[in-house]
């Protein structure tokens, strides 16, 4: 079993019978539970009691890694439930919808490497970008 740094874990396939106690009580033998969301509908004319999912959040990692291996396609009220890891938070510049590219967010470049080049910069020294491409407008296989 891989221990995730993660405590909080991301729960779906719930019914409408699920509330937060019962999820608490399914998730409890795994470790002490730190909280447990159960998001609303964003429609205020739904009748839903939730969103078909949960967030629920650990004490300690290590329970949150005992839960996710073990609630992980189990059945709760004939549904099968997926348990997975909760995503990080993002920052509040990096929301979807923002209106600066990705890739001029703070901190990009650092975490996938980026090297900041700009569009047109040639890292072969400078030179024509079409020099070896003689001989390619022919198509299909050279004839020898």
């Amino acid at each position: 079993m891989a221990t995730n740094a993660n405590p909080s874990l991301f729960v779906s396939g719930l019914t409408n019978d699920v509330n937060e106690e019962v999820l608490h009580e399914a998730f409890i033998p795994f470790g002490e539970i730190a909280s447990v969301s159960l998001p609303k509908p964003e429609m205020k004319s739904s009748t839903d009691p939730h969103r078909g999912f949960a967030t629920l959040t650990f004490a300690h990692p290590s329970d949150a890694a005992e839960a996710l291996d073990n609630m992980d396609q189990s059945e709760l009220f004939g549904r099968v439930l997926t348990v997975r890891p909760a995503k990080e938070a993002k920052a509040e510049g990096e929301k979807l919808g923002s209106r600066t590219a990705v890739w001029e967010q703070e901190g990009y470049s650092a975490r996938y490497g980026a090297g900041g080049a700009e569009v047109g910069d040639d890292d072969r020294g400078g030179g024509d970008a079409m020099d070896g491409l003689e001989g390619l407008d022919v198509a299909g296989p050279k004839r020898q």
